[in-house]
This record gives structure tokens, sequence and C-alpha cells, in this order.
């Protein structure tokens, strides 16, 4: 089995990976998200593992856009507690810290630790990826902000330990694969729609959920791209998309969506906190 991620080796999404699928898993790091979605939609890997929201940050915007130009469904998904450290070579100190690399999500769940500590920032594609380019340059009034994992593969050193502004931190992580999962019982099912310019037409739209007792977990906005002020909308909601009451207010809402599309049905996570 061979599971894509994005990031280095000892980045959060290859740890999610392990969380999933066990550690006998074999992983395939990707540079970009999309080269994740790539990956699995051209068969290279059976299996994709990508972010999609953060507790504190919110949500991974590329991930839900990515999801309109491949054909790609969701078959699970993570949530995996972050504990964010601040990593340099091993003869550095706190004192001699300048500057500080990683990914920009990172940064911000960091924000009050990095603005005590007064260094320059800078936003790089991974946060293990920030630990290996700093070990590979020898840099050594630099830190980055990874996992305490990710210092222990590059062998560096782990100055502070739970950085973040708040410690209730987690990430999760969507499975990706070219079919969804059968039902489970404890399931979720997540999808995309548009609705139509009418007035009403959201409350309509999310009316016929409601109408059958089916709870939504989360509903998301994003531009469509294609004209100003268009948005689609991201909706999660509990239950799968093979039950019938599931099935009729998923026919319900195509009458009254421009657009929708079932991104996949899945287990849900194991609650971690």
């Amino acid at each position: 089995m061979k599971v894509a991620f994005q990031g280095e080796i000892g980045a959060y999404s290859e740890s999610a990976v392990y969380s999933f699928f066990g550690s006998s898993a074999e992983v395939k790091p990707c540079k970009n998200l999309s080269d994740v979605f790539e990956s699995v939609e051209k068969g290279e890997t059976l299996y994709g593992v990508v972010p999609i929201e953060n507790s504190i940050e919110g949500s991974v915007n590329q991930t839900y856009d990515l999801f309109l130009t491949h054909d790609l469904k969701v078959c699970g998904e993570i949530v995996l507690k972050i504990v964010h450290c601040l990593i340099t070579n091993p003869k550095t100190n706190l004192n001699s810290v300048k500057v500080v690399y990683s990914h920009p999500q990172a940064l911000a769940q960091c924000r009050s630790f990095l603005e005590k500590l007064g260094c320059d920032l800078f936003s790089t594609y991974d946060t293990a990826g920030s630990v290996k380019m700093m070990k590979e340059k020898r840099l050594i009034d630099a830190g980055a902000i990874a996992s305490e994992r990710a210092a222990e593969i590059y062998s560096m050193k782990v100055l502070a330990k739970g950085i973040a502004d708040n410690q209730n931190n987690y990430t999760r992580f969507f499975v990706l694969s070219k079919k969804d999962s059968q039902p489970t019982g404890k399931d979720k099912t997540s999808i995309i729609f548009a609705s139509k310019h009418v007035p009403g037409a959201l409350f309509h739209a999310l009316e016929e959920f409601a109408l059958r007792g089916i709870n939504l977990t989360k509903i998301e906005s994003r531009p469509t791209k294609q004209q100003p002020w268009e948005y689609n909308f991201y909706l999660d909601f509990e239950g799968h998309r093979l039950e019938e009451n599931c099935q009729e207010a998923l026919k319900a809402l195509e009458e009254k969506s421009a657009f929708i599309r079932v991104l996949g049905s899945y287990p849900k996570a194991p609650e971690t906190f």
C-alpha cells in the first residue's frame, strides 16, 4: 500500500498517514498538494492524505479548490493533534535565533511565541522541510517550527516544545482515493454545491437537511473563480450518501442547486480531544 502526502519525511501529514494506515504503510512525499491529487488520480499511489482544516487557523483553501479540478473521492478522515516545536541545529541557543522558517499555517499558529522571540519569519512549503533545509545549509542563527519527530529524523535540537498559541491545536485530514467507503453506521459525507441566484436559495438548500434531521458539521464558502462574488459551498454532514434520508436530501438539493458534487462518504474519525 502506497500513500502520497504533501511535505518531507517528518511532516505532520506523514504522521497522519501512519495514524490511519498503520506503520507499515509505504509513503510518497510530494512537494505540492496538487502533486498528491495527481499521484492518486494517475494511479501512482492508491491513496493520498491532505490537510483540510486546522482548529486554530481554519480551512486549507487550496485543498478545497483542488477537488474542483480532480476527480477523486474522500474515503476517510484523520484528526491529528499538532504539537509545534522550535527546532535548531544542535549548537544553536535561543538567543542566537534570528530567523524562523516554517509553513505559513505553523507560523500563524505560533504567533505569540514568535512575537516575543522577535525574529524574522520566512514561509516555506513544509514544516519538516524547513528542518531539513536548515540542516543541509547548516544555519546556526535560524530555527524551524515542526514536530518533535522531525527533529529526531534530522538529528536536530528542540529548543521549545508546545509553542502554539492554543494547545487545543488539531488538524483534520482527508484520505483521497478513486472510491469512497461503504457505510459503517458512523459516517460523514462531504459535498460541493452552488446555490441558485434567487432570494432564500441557501436557506432552502440547507432546509433539506434540517427537515430530515441530518446534522451539518461544517459549511464553507469559496469563490468559484468564474464570476466575481459567486461562491461554491463545501458542506459536511453526518450520515452516508447511501442512507435513505441522505439520498433524499441530496436529490432535493440537486433540484435546488446550480451545481452539486458528492466528494464522498467515509467513517468519522475517532475524537482525540
